[in-house]
């Protein structure tokens, strides 16, 4: 596709197109959005981590460095052409044997592995099934898991993300807490 077919066609499904990642995966996102601050409370060596809606690895790769050699990361996307910007960054990090590539359909996750923790950052806005796809996720937890959903406040408004919330209670999820990432709104499940 030329530039102007994938921005329509990114526009009609509300995805964000790969050639705009460099907005938001850059040395100076780490300011303000730093992932092992984020992320490090939720994880732990050994765990299995799902990585939704991952861009090129932003929060992917230094997962994987959480997780050890003995855990492993699933960086699941639609869009191939993320997973392989995260192959290459995880291929050059050393991660590359902890990150798993998963190429999810339009319609499903299509997940069948169950995981210890999931990340859906900044891009939850982007599902158009939002049951369908809290109900995956809840599938795809372990029972003492924990699902962390960030949303950028300058797409979700306050009444649209706890309108998300809602949905994610209805699917199983149980709110633990609304923890403060900078430019976002977040909220802490666990599995019930």
């Amino acid at each position: 596709m030329g530039r102007l077919a994938d921005w329509v066609f990114f526009r009609n499904h509300r995805l964000c197109p790969r050639w705009m990642c460099f907005t938001f995966d850059n040395g100076l996102r780490r300011l303000v959005q730093n992932p092992e601050r984020i992320i490090r409370p939720y994880v732990r060596e050994g765990d299995t981590v799902l990585d939704v809606g991952p861009g090129i690895g932003y929060f992917t790769i230094p997962i994987a460095k959480m997780v050890g050699p003995g855990g492993r990361v699933i960086a699941a996307d639609i869009q191939s052409s993320m997973l392989e910007g995260i192959q290459k960054r995880a291929s050059r990090a050393g991660v590359a044997d902890r990150v798993r590539l998963h190429l999810a359909g339009a319609a499903s996750l299509n997940l069948t592995t169950r995981v210890d923790f999931i990340l859906a950052f900044w891009m939850a806005h982007e599902v158009p099934d939002q049951e369908r796809f809290f109900y995956e996720l809840h599938a795809a937890m372990k029972e003492d898991g924990t699902f962390l959903l960030v949303e950028p406040k300058l797409h979700v408004s306050g009444s649209q993300f706890d309108a998300q919330i809602d949905i994610a209670q209805k699917a199983g999820f149980r709110l633990l807490s609304r923890p403060a990432v900078s430019l976002s709104l977040a909220a802490l499940f666990a599995g019930v």
